[in-house]
């Protein structure tokens, strides 16, 4: 007896002579899964069976198993079959499969039915540090995330003095974050929203505790002051602003001349004049005055020198 094979979607399917021979096509429009929302009615075809004699015998399966027929119902006619879920829910998610069977011959083809819905809040959320204007977050992941994957959240925060919540965060990927600009002198609080495919969960995770921004300190606070230490030497500097024939320098105290006094110590080094009292004391106050003589003529400069002693606080109490 020959024998005689047709392809189909996944695999062949044979028969005898003495079978009317027909197209054979077993397969779904999309095969690499379907997708739908929790409450809304599901079709799954038409998933195409079969064009010829005898006629096949059509079974589906969810995940190996019968269906239920209070919750899905199939219709086959001679050209299709097609698979109903009037009022879908979660549990009616699974791998469905559809079986043709001819004598001792078979063929399947399946597909993934998804249904998902708005996921849960996330299952916590905290203050993890307030600085300047600026407070740290983090919250954990939902323990429902409405049968697929989780593809952000976003974060509000609120005014304790108006209560009215603003968007700070959206479509945000991680699982904390740091929200900056606030308000000085406000209380904050802060809640996060999950979202999946389907969109942004209808509750969210409120922090527990709040944020308060601190006033900073706006008054003016003097700079310390430091009182001058008299005790060391006093010198005067003096440049010579013109060095074309050397000029011989002379110091004078109240309008006398200094002279070799060891009690001052004169320095003129390039140009540079200076006088340096050793040990000064209250008698030391009075005018100074660097002149400088040449064939030119002569130059002066004067400075003011008075002398104070410091306090001592036990000489008053005396």
């Amino acid at each position: 007896m020959a024998t005689s094979v047709l392809p189909t979607a996944s695999k062949s399917i044979r028969w005898t002579d003495g079978v009317e021979r027909g197209r054979w096509c077993v397969g779904c429009p999309d095969s690499s899964g379907w997708r739908g929302r929790r409450g809304n009615s599901w079709v799954s075809g038409p998933c195409r069976a079969v064009e010829g004699k005898p006629k096949p015998v059509v079974t589906w399966t969810k995940d190996g198993q019968p269906l239920d027929t209070k919750r899905v119902q199939v219709r086959s006619t001679e050209r299709d079959s097609i698979l109903f879920v009037r009022v879908s829910v979660r549990e009616d998610s699974g791998v469905y499969e559809m079986c043709v069977k001819v004598d001792d011959f078979e063929d399947k083809a399946s597909l993934i039915l998804q249904i998902v819905e708005l996921p849960g809040p996330p299952a916590t959320a905290k203050i993890v540090d307030t600085w300047g204007f600026n407070v740290a977050l983090e919250w954990t992941p939902p323990v429902d995330s409405g049968n697929t994957d989780i593809i952000g959240y976003t974060i509000q925060k609120a005014d304790k003095k108006t209560g009215d919540w603003f968007t700070v965060l959206d479509h945000y990927h991680r699982m904390n974050a740091t929200i900056s600009d606030l308000v000085m002198g406000n209380i904050y609080k802060f809640r996060v929203f999950s979202e999946n495919k389907v969109g942004m969960s209808e509750d969210a995770v409120v922090t527990k505790g709040e944020a308060t921004i601190l006033k900073t300190d706006i008054g003016y606070k003097p700079l310390p002051f430091t009182e001058h230490d008299y005790s060391e030497p006093p010198k005067f500097t003096v440049s010579l602003a013109d060095r074309a024939a050397t000029p011989k320098i002379e110091w004078l105290k109240n309008q006398m001349i200094i002279g070799d006094d060891p009690k001052y110590r004169q320095i003129c080094v390039q140009g540079i004049c200076t006088l340096e009292i050793r040990k000064p004391g209250n008698y030391d106050g009075g005018v100074y005055m660097c002149r400088a003589k040449n064939s030119c003529g002569e130059a002066t400069v004067h400075c003011k020198l008075e002398v104070k002693q410091p306090i001592n606080p036990d000489a008053e109490k005396k």
